[in-house]
């Protein structure tokens, strides 16, 4: 590799800005025609970096790795998000790996850096394929990048073919079944579209997700009614005599609930006797509530 025939190549991306941009042909055609670095010139190159921490050095192996992103973000076209979006995130990741590249290692600069490339790029889709994120732990994300290719029809997996997948992947077979029903669902909008007439307004979330007991009215109406209860009740309890009211509160107020004959042993009367005051007791404090 010529420092003149460098030279030129690294002009034609600088000025795409190392941005695929809506140009992205023209940006693959530029990052094509830099030549791959041979390996005593990588070595170099990465020495001077981590031990000088040379910029040029930097830019000079990133620059040379560029069409190595350009190609594993093919091999994610898939998702349905824009390949330019996806090698500029791939371009984060290959200028961390230029970061963290290590010469004395003895491997070379793109087996290091495929990880960091393809881990930005798993990022950007996992936050950009649906509304709500779909992988969040580590089996997940194994499943979501690998459950597709793993099946072999577009049909519902079977019992046998779940085990299966779950026994190669290393995951439960319950993450498995999660993960497929995640890939076939869609994202659907809380509110009804723009366009939507009334007969189809119906069908929009915001109406039969509607929280009710969120209306303000009906909290105020719910509160004054609690309220009123709560007063008509102290207020009945307070028209009883001492002997009924201590019998009242310990068999239906009280969290520990005393039995008759407990309250028979400490008024001094027959547990019959407990039931028919606390009966007239109910009866009085009915009438009283109801005033």
């Amino acid at each position: 590799m010529t420092m003149s025939t460098n030279a030129v190549t690294i002009g034609n991306v600088a000025t795409l800005n190392m941005t695929p941009g809506a140009n992205l042909a023209a940006y693959v055609q530029a990052v094509s025609g830099i030549s791959i670095l041979s390996a005593e010139r990588e070595q170099a190159l990465a020495e001077k970096l981590y031990y000088e921490g040379c910029v040029d050095s930097a830019r000079q192996l990133v620059l040379a790795h560029l069409r190595f992103v350009a190609h594993i973000a093919r091999s994610y076209s898939g998702y349905g998000l824009a390949e330019a979006d996806l090698i500029q995130e791939g371009n984060v990741g290959l200028m961390k790996a230029v970061k963290r590249f290590d010469p004395n290692k003895g491997v070379r600069l793109v087996s290091f850096a495929v990880h960091w490339i393809k881990a930005e790029m798993h990022e950007y889709i996992l936050r950009n394929w649906r509304i709500v994120k779909v992988a969040t732990t580590k089996a997940q994300r194994k499943l979501f990048f690998n459950l597709r290719s793993a099946k072999k029809s577009l049909s519902w997996l079977t019992a046998d073919e779940t085990a299966a997948i779950a026994a190669d992947l290393g995951v439960d077979a319950v993450e498995v079944q999660r993960m497929e029903g995640r890939l076939t669902s869609r994202d659907v909008a809380f509110d009804m579209p723009a366009d939507a007439d009334n007969d189809d307004a119906w069908q929009a979330p915001q109406y039969y997700l509607e929280d009710l007991s969120a209306d303000p009215a009906l909290a105020v109406e719910s509160e004054d009614f609690r309220q009123d209860s709560e007063g008509r009740l102290h207020y009945a309890l307070a028209s009883l005599d001492e002997r009924s009211r201590d019998i009242v509160s310990r068999r239906w107020l009280a969290e520990q609930k005393s039995t008759l004959h407990e309250l028979a042993a400490e008024h001094g009367v027959s547990a019959e006797r407990i039931r028919q005051l606390e009966g007239n007791a109910m009866k009085k404090l009915k009438t009283a509530l109801a005033t």
